[in-house]
């Protein structure tokens, strides 16, 4: 029985390590992507910070939810689902918000940003590897992390574009996909909560 108890707390100490990572990792980003793309006046760029912002909120409540019952880790996620949604459309309101008022992205702040975003969410996403078949809320902290990359992949093709045809409408583009992107992460996580949470402890 110690055993088991010793082999449980290892896995919660190593979870936590992993985290902790991450959550520095993603608020340092988060930090220079609002920036980077305030500055650039990029939709791409700003939609990402927002994403990495909630990846970091995200492993925030993972952290808290370490070593807890399965129905807080349930709601847990559930959380994290709802955050991404809500900031999935707030996303898609600054992309309509900069197409109606019009902008003038930079597109080498969008790749140079977006290619230190990308290294760093690889960097995230391997360290989160082991963790990617536990519990509902380690499921969802992986699949915001893989948005992350679909995310900076669409925003360099973006910058390219913008650079290459001189027209902001690669970046509206892109900020519009991975607007939708998140909202679709985010609709998959409430599924898996829900899932989970009647599948687990019984209501008390």
């Amino acid at each position: 029985m110690s055993d088991c108890g010793c082999h449980h707390e290892a896995e919660n100490l190593e979870e936590q390590r992993v985290l902790r990572i991450a959550l520095l990792l993603n608020i340092g980003m988060a930090v220079i992507g609002g920036i980077a793309g305030w500055l650039a006046h990029s939709t791409g760029l700003l939609a990402d910070a927002l994403d990495m912002l909630s990846d970091a909120i995200a492993y925030a409540i993972g952290l808290v939810a370490i070593g807890r019952t399965l129905r807080f880790k349930t709601r847990a996620a559930f959380i994290s689902g709802v955050l991404l949604l809500v900031l999935g459309i707030g996303v898609l309101v600054e992309v309509a918000q900069r197409v109606f008022h019009g902008a003038e992205p930079l597109s080498g702040w969008m790749i140079g940003t977006s290619i230190l975003s990308l290294i760093v969410n690889v960097t995230v996403l391997r360290l989160l590897a082991p963790l990617k078949a536990g519990e509902v809320h380690l499921r969802a902290i992986w699949l915001f992390t893989r948005a992350d990359v679909v995310a900076n992949v669409g925003v360099i093709l973006a910058g390219l574009l913008v650079w290459a045809l001189r027209t902001p409408y690669p970046d509206f583009i892109v900020g519009t996909l991975i607007g939708l992107y998140v909202i679709k992460e985010a609709l998959e996580i409430l599924v898996d909560a829900r899932r989970s949470g009647a599948a687990g402890e019984p209501a008390a």
